[in-house]
């Protein structure tokens, strides 16, 4: 048990240490070309944190439904086995009712990166 332990806080700090090392040389690169203003770079950065935050959060919230449904349907199964055709029906129908989900969260982050509507507003001039 400690061993791993150790293994895993050695890997934790080789993976922080290569980050810092290497932080520099990322950051190094100009974020702006001299002629532009800071409005498109934050609007940019905006649009991105949260077209992550919007498939990240559909992901856990699709996650956790189909997680519930096969959860109970394995215990429907378990208590009453002869009825498992139509648990599996119902089972298979509310996960890909879950699974709407996360794809409408793919679709509202692809919208916010590649064709956001509120860019004309804040990028005109």
């Amino acid at each position: 048990m400690l061993r791993k332990f150790g293994k895993s806080l050695l890997t934790f700090f080789t993976t922080v240490a290569a980050v810092l090392v290497s932080s520099p040389v990322v950051f190094a690169a100009e974020a702006i070309p001299a002629g532009d203003s800071y409005v498109k770079v934050i609007f940019s950065v905006g649009a991105m944190v949260g077209a992550g935050l919007a498939i990240g959060l559909g992901a856990i919230g699709a996650g956790a439904g189909i997680g519930q449904a096969a959860s109970g349907a394995c215990e429907a199964v378990g208590r009453n086995p002869g009825v498992q055709g139509k648990i599996m029906t119902v089972m298979l129908v509310g996960m890909a009712m879950a699974e709407s989900i996360a794809i409408y969260a793919l679709v509202v982050s692809l919208v916010l990166l590649y064709a956001n509507p509120y860019m004309k507003y804040f990028l005109a001039g």
